[in-house]
């Protein structure tokens, strides 16, 4: 057994074996060079070798917008808040955009990088938060769309726009938000390294759920049948509470709030211990 003063020179120590429950945080901190250069690559692959380069940044959310409001606006008929149908859809994409890229993203990361990690040594953590970070840079950029057209509608229409205490509220949804795709990812990329057939459900997964949040719907036009079970969404507070701080409409309980963060936390503590176990043996399975 080496003592721990037979190493104590060395600047990194890598041991075969580590507690369940160690983040290693500070080594992830160490590597975060590492993690702002794979959060450059992330977004400049985005729309690397494409014409329109990185409008396609703006152009995805506006196409969006426009068949959900022909969808679900015009056709389905289903009423936005009293808001205009372009701000309450784009809202809602925006935001679901950035949980789905980033629980879609995490969710295979064995899977498509087990030709790094199978050679070089770093925090594996690193690479669920560079897609977290990187998402959240493309989020930031079709906010400034969505700030746009806001002013648009305040401008060459009657629409009155108001700035509620609500807004302080964003950032902390904004990381609820990233914090829950990263526990759903880390658990489910670690169980795809035995199980394949997970992977090909998790798409499938994700755009069923996106019908189980208010993302096309107001929460307020659900009926009062299926109200409570669309309010038990851990992703309800947060798509409402993001509405709520940026247009000034939504439904948004403590209660609710609370229960969507303390679910979150879980997801994220026992997303933590599986990443950590299966890191340690995925490269048998891949």
């Amino acid at each position: 057994m080496i003592e721990e003063k037979e190493y104590e020179h060395w600047d990194q120590v890598i041991r075969p074996e580590s507690p369940v429950f160690s983040l290693k945080l500070r080594e992830v901190w160490e590597y975060r060079d590492l993690l702002v250069l794979l959060v450059k690559r992330d977004v400049i692959s985005f729309y690397k070798q494409t014409v329109l380069g990185p409008l396609w940044f703006f152009i995805q959310p506006l196409i969006m917008t426009l068949i959900y409001m022909l969808i679900f606006g015009t056709i389905a008929g289903i009423g936005t808040d009293g808001l205009p149908k372009a701000l309450f859809y784009m809202t809602g994409i925006i935001s679901w955009n950035y949980f789905s890229e980033c629980l879609l993203k995490t969710s295979t990361i064995f899977k498509d990088n087990a030709h790094i990690m199978g050679k070089v040594y770093f925090p594996r953590l690193v690479m669920p938060l560079s897609i977290i970070t990187g998402n959240l840079v493309r989020f930031g950029v079709q906010f400034v769309l969505l700030a746009a057209v806001i002013l648009y509608f305040v401008i060459l229409t009657d629409y009155e726009y108001h700035i509620t205490p609500y807004l302080l509220l964003l950032p902390a949804l904004v990381l609820l938000m990233a914090l829950l795709s990263l526990g759903l990812g880390l658990i489910i990329t670690s169980i795809t390294t035995k199980y394949r057939d997970l992977a090909y459900l998790v798409t499938f997964g994700v755009q069923l759920l996106m019908y189980a949040t208010p993302v096309i719907y107001p929460l307020s036009a659900t009926p009062e049948s299926i109200r409570p079970f669309i309010a038990y969404n851990p992703l309800t507070p947060i798509v409402e509470g993001m509405r709520l701080a940026i247009l000034g409409k939504g439904e948004l309980e403590l209660f609710s709030l609370l229960s969507s963060v303390g679910f979150t936390v879980i997801v994220l503590f026992f997303g933590m211990i599986i990443f950590n176990k299966a890191e340690k043996s995925f490269s048998d399975s891949i």
